[in-house]
């Protein structure tokens, strides 16, 4: 059974979740606190952890720290705060994914499942195949409807930084920093690259379904592969 620790004060929450995600499978366990969280991940070595940052002895945040500081258990969020900062902060800490409270529980089970699947050491895809393009991180080769293309340096960097954690939630900051470590660009900057790559990759650049946007938080690259 998938292990899933569930991290929050609130009964009414852990209840319904529990109940919804022993409901599909899964098998859960239940902290209110930060402390009983990171106990009971030492000891149990969950699958995932569905995390609160409103905790009562210590920061959400520095959960995620110690959490990734130890492992590499995917991390979803589920929060009432919902402001740009307390998302960035999250997923800049290590966090996967980041869903506000009220939530939909088929959207958050969907995520669970999403960040389950990404459940390897980043950097190790190396190869991306989808039905529309074929991407060698390795060798910067990249091959549209059978025929090479030709991406920049940039545009390359940027898929690095998303394509090696497929479905991953990667902050702008955390993008910016990748192509540009010397802080030499802006987010404006950014975009125009996005744009450039998307008319290269995407069957519809206008409508984009591998390298989507997260509005004020940053960006995704989602695997859409052949059957």
């Amino acid at each position: 059974m998938t292990r899933i620790l569930v991290v929050d004060d609130e009964s009414r929450i852990t209840q319904s979740l529990s109940l919804n995600l022993e409901a599909r499978g899964f098998e859960v366990t239940v902290a209110a606190t930060g402390h009983d969280a990171l106990a009971a991940a030492a000891s149990l070595n969950p699958d995932a952890v569905i995390l609160d940052l409103g905790l009562p002895d210590m920061s959400g945040h520095q959960v995620v720290v110690t959490l990734r500081e130890r492992s590499d258990v995917p991390i979803v969020i589920l929060s009432v705060r919902d402001a740009e900062r307390d998302k960035v902060a999250a997923l800049d800490a290590g966090a996967d994914d980041y869903v506000t409270k009220p939530f939909s529980m088929n959207e958050l089970v969907a995520r669970l499942r999403a960040a389950l699947r990404r459940r390897q050491p980043v950097g190790t895809a190396s190869v991306v195949t989808t039905d529309h393009f074929t991407l060698d991180l390795d060798d910067r080769t990249a091959v549209v409807g059978g025929e090479p293309v030709r991406l920049t340096p940039t545009e390359w960097a940027i898929l690095d930084a998303l394509a090696r954690q497929p479905g991953r939630l990667v902050t702008q900051e955390k993008v910016l920093r990748s192509v540009w470590p010397n802080g030499a660009s802006d987010t404006s900057a950014l975009r125009v690259h996005l744009t450039h790559l998307r008319r290269k990759l995407e069957p519809d650049p206008a409508r984009p379904t591998y390298i989507l946007t997260d509005a004020g938080v940053g960006y995704r690259f989602v695997v859409r592969a052949r059957e």
